[in-house]
């Protein structure tokens, strides 16, 4: 499946953000958040952000997309957006920059606040898979 910003339907990843975010478990901070994302195989995945009273254990929606995506049987992301509890198009942190690059096919599309971006757009110099697989491949020979 191509990433080509033509194919892809932003609005029913923006509604399954949305559904997900109603699920969100925010009982601390009152933010929900959803997010959701078209998988290289057309599978739509989605995951909301669950709190905990340690606020360092808390999981951002992309964490739970993540664990969706794996559990669902793996594969790359090709397209990404994230929803507030308003709807509003939410740009992930860079913490959550580097967990998307890490299981995103090069050239990934991200709506953002300021439009579709690339992963590579939103995450300059990223250091992750792809860099470890062209560093493995040289020092074969």
């Amino acid at each position: 499946m191509g990433s080509s910003h033509e194919d892809i339907n932003w609005e029913v990843l923006r509604h399954a953000a949305q559904a997900a975010m109603k699920n969100a478990y925010v009982p601390y901070s009152r933010f929900p958040v959803g997010a959701a994302a078209l998988v290289d195989d057309g599978r739509v995945i989605s995951g909301c952000n669950v709190e905990n009273a340690s606020y360092g254990l808390t999981l951002c929606a992309e964490c739970g997309l993540v664990s969706q995506l794996h559990a669902s049987g793996g594969g790359k992301l090709v397209a990404f957006t994230c929803v507030d509890g308003n709807g509003e198009i939410l740009m992930p942190c860079g913490r959550c920059r580097q967990l998307l690059f890490e299981h995103s096919q090069e050239g990934m599309v991200l709506e953002t606040v300021s439009g579709l971006k690339t992963i590579e757009e939103v995450l300059p110099d990223a250091f992750g898979p792809r860099q470890l697989d062209a560093f493995t491949s040289q020092t074969k020979d």
